[in-house]
C-alpha cells in the first residue's frame, strides 16, 4: 500500500461530492500536436468548466465539508485559479469567501475572482506575501484557512483526475504534470502509482520558480528567495514539507524548463490543438520540446490545467 497522506478510497468517494461538470474531462489524442513533437500526445483538458482550471475538484470537497460542519466563511491565498474555484464552490453553498492575491497577479484572474462573488484583498509582493496575509485573516476572523496542497482535500480532489487517467492507462506510458505547490502532482501521482504503476509520472516546473523541483531532487525542502516566471500559477517559493514527502513517493522525475519553451508550448497548443492556455498549462509541452529524445515514439499525456490568462500578455507571448 502506497504510504502518503492521500487515501484511494477517499479519492473515489470524492467523485460523489464534486459537481459532475468538473469530472470526466476530455482526454483525447492530438496527432496534430504530436507530429511536430515527435511522439504521441494526448491532452487531458481541465479547462472546459466555469472556473477554467482543475482547482474546483478540490474546492468542491473543501466547501462541501465546511457546509456540512455549519461553517460560514473561508479565506485563501491564490495566484488566481484557487480563488476563482473557492469563490465558485463557496457561493453555491452559502459560504463567505475571501481571497488574498498579489497585485502582480494577472488582471483577468483578479476580475474573475470578483465576478464569482468572493471578497478580494490585494497585497504588495508575491504569492508568499498573500499566503501570510490570508493566514492572518483566518486568525483574526476565526474562519477556515484553505491552503492549496497543504489541505488534503485539494490534493484528493485533484487526484480524481488520476482516476480518470487510470481507466485508459494501457494506452500511454507517461504523464506530464505542472508542478507548483504539488496538489495535482501528488494527487494524480498517488492514483497512478496505485492503479497504473507502469506509467511514468513526470513533474514540470519553470527554471524561474524551481523550489519544489530542487527540493524533490535533494529530498529536503529548498526555499528560494524569489520566483521569476510567466507561469504565475506555479510560482511558489516555500515548499510544504508534508507535500514534498508525498511527492517523493509518487513522482518518477521532476524537470525544469525555460521560459522560451513555455511560450513555444503555448503557441503550439494554439496552432495545433486550438487551445488558449495559461503558461502553467504549457509546461508539459515545454518539457517535450526541451528533451525530444526522451519522449520520441512514446505516448505521453499532458494535463492542460488552466486557461485563465491575460489576453494582452497572451497575444504578446504567442505572436510569431
Amino acid at each position: 500500500m502506497l504510504k502518503t497522506r492521500l487515501d484511494l478510497d477517499r479519492i473515489r468517494t470524492a467523485r460523489r461530492v464534486i459537481d459532475p461538470m468538473f469530472l470526466d474531462t476530455p482526454l483525447f489524442r492530438c496527432d496534430a500536436l504530436g507530429r511536430p513533437l515527435g511522439c504521441a500526445v494526448s491532452i487531458k483538458l481541465e479547462t472546459a468548466n466555469p472556473v477554467r482550471s482543475f482547482k474546483a475538484r478540490g474546492t468542491e470537497l473543501v466547501a462541501s465539508r465546511l457546509s456540512d460542519q455549519g461553517r460560514a466563511a473561508a479565506v485563501c491565498a491564490s495566484a488566481g485559479n484557487l480563488g476563482q474555484a473557492l469563490g465558485w464552490s463557496g457561493s453555491r453553498r452559502g459560504l463567505d469567501v475571501t481571497v488574498v492575491a498579489s497585485r502582480q497577479a494577472p488582471a483577468a484572474k483578479l476580475d474573475r475572482i470578483r465576478a464569482l462573488g468572493a471578497e478580494l484583498e490585494l497585497v504588495d509582493g508575491d504569492f508568499e506575501m498573500a499566503r501570510e496575509r490570508a493566514a492572518s485573516i483566518a486568525r483574526q476572523r476565526g474562519i477556515r484557512l484553505v491552503e492549496d496542497s497543504r489541505d488534503i482535500e485539494t490534493c484528493e480532489g485533484a487526484a480524481t483526475i488520476g482516476l480518470e487517467l487510470a481507466r485508459q492507462a494501457s494506452s500511454f506510458d507517461a504523464v506530464l504534470i505542472a508542478l507548483g505547490g504539488g496538489a495535482m502532482a501528488t494527487g494524480v501521482g498517488h492514483v497512478l502509482k496505485a492503479l497504473a504503476p507502469g506509467v511514468e509520472v513526470i513533474c514540470v516546473q519553470p527554471h524561474g520558480a524551481p523550489a519544489m523541483t530542487r527540493s524533490w531532487h535533494q529530498r529536503r525542502v529548498i526555499a528560494t528567495d524569489s520566483a521569476d516566471t510567466i507561469a504565475d500559477g506555479v510560482a511558489g517559493r516555500y515548499p510544504i514539507p508534508a507535500v514534498l514527502d508525498d511527492l517523493l513517493k509518487v513522482a518518477d522525475d521532476a524537470v525544469l524548463v525555460q521560459e522560451a519553451s513555455i511560450i513555444a508550448g503555448m503557441r503550439m497548443l494554439l496552432e495545433h490543438a486550438g487551445l488558449v492556455v495559461e503558461p502553467s498549462a504549457a509546461l508539459g509541452v515545454a518539457a517535450i520540446l526541451e528533451d525530444p529524445d526522451r519522449f520520441a515514439d512514446r505516448h505521453v499525456v499532458t494535463i492542460i490545467c488552466g486557461s485563465n490568462v491575460d489576453l494582452n500578455n497572451y497575444h504578446q507571448w504567442v505572436r510569431p
